[in-house]
């Protein structure tokens, strides 16, 4: 396709933050591995790749014609916004192994929005429907580091179990906080959750003429089975391997309500 200067604009940013996210996954790699890198140079330069993201997502949200938050546009902001959250988590808790699997999935999401810079065409939204599509991608962020914490813990469990001290567990906090930090992801989401379908109550009157049903359902279920969990959580003391189950169990049916809709949506109707 023929490069314009806004592609270019769009295309060395995204550039730069998906070699920045791929050797900050790397560098993070040989950490987990029992090599000393610096956890500030792999910091830095995930944060140089959180802000080249930023501004490549900047760009192809707007355009000339409007806002453009399609598919890959959608998954690229979230995927921004995820790394961003674990990037500033890892300030105040060691949890930057969750590089490994945050960067790389926020590094793909950036490369696939660099396939339609010259059809891609925006729209003006309502602020009532910017409000809901902004509060439902911080809801889905959250969810999102919220299942990588769940994977990370499992992972941590099975090492504690069979006595094994070294590598991942080694640079991990103890289980408990680990436990506490993904109940406090759990419950921010939640909360965000709980907005965007009141948000979206209001902003959209015909749901079946806009195709949002099964949106809208899955959101619901996924909203139950994270509000089943705290609840068990707080009553029947659940934690472990009930938490994990229900955290991704949620995950799974949330991304489906999100990308699956906009998938058969945008692409397949």
């Amino acid at each position: 396709m023929e490069l314009t200067s806004y592609s270019l604009m769009h295309i060395l940013p995204a550039i730069i933050a998906i070699i920045c996210y791929l050797t900050a996954t790397a560098l993070q790699w040989q950490n987990a591995n029992g090599r000393s890198i610096n956890h500030v140079t792999i910091r830095l330069i995930g944060v140089v790749a959180v802000i080249s993201h930023g501004f490549s997502a900047y760009l192809d949200l707007h355009r000339p014609s409007g806002i453009h938050l399609e598919f890959f546009s959608a998954g690229s902001l979230i995927g921004w916004l995820v790394a961003g959250l674990v990037l500033l988590s890892s300030l105040r808790q060691k949890i930057d192994n969750l590089f490994i699997g945050i960067f790389p999935l926020a590094a793909i999401t950036l490369f696939f929005t660099l396939f339609g810079l010259d059809d891609a065409v925006g729209r003006h939204y309502d602020a009532g429907l910017v409000i809901h599509i902004l509060i439902s991608i911080l809801a889905y962020s959250i969810f999102t580091l919220a299942a990588f914490q769940a994977v990370l813990l499992a992972k941590q469990e099975y090492q504690l179990k069979h006595h094994i001290t070294k590598g991942l567990l080694r640079s991990l906090p103890p289980l408990q906080t680990m436990e506490a930090l993904l109940f406090e992801m759990i419950w921010t989401g939640l909360i965000l959750l709980t907005l965007s379908l009141i948000t979206g109550a209001i902003v959209f009157d015909d749901l079946f003429a806009q195709h949002l049903v099964h949106k809208t359902i899955l959101s619901i279920f996924a909203w139950l089975l994270y509000a089943t969990l705290l609840i068990g959580r707080h009553f029947l003391g659940w934690r472990s391997h009930k938490a994990i189950r229900w955290t991704v169990g949620g995950f799974i049916v949330l991304m489906l309500s999100f990308f699956g809709s906009k998938f058969v949506v945008e692409l397949l109707l």
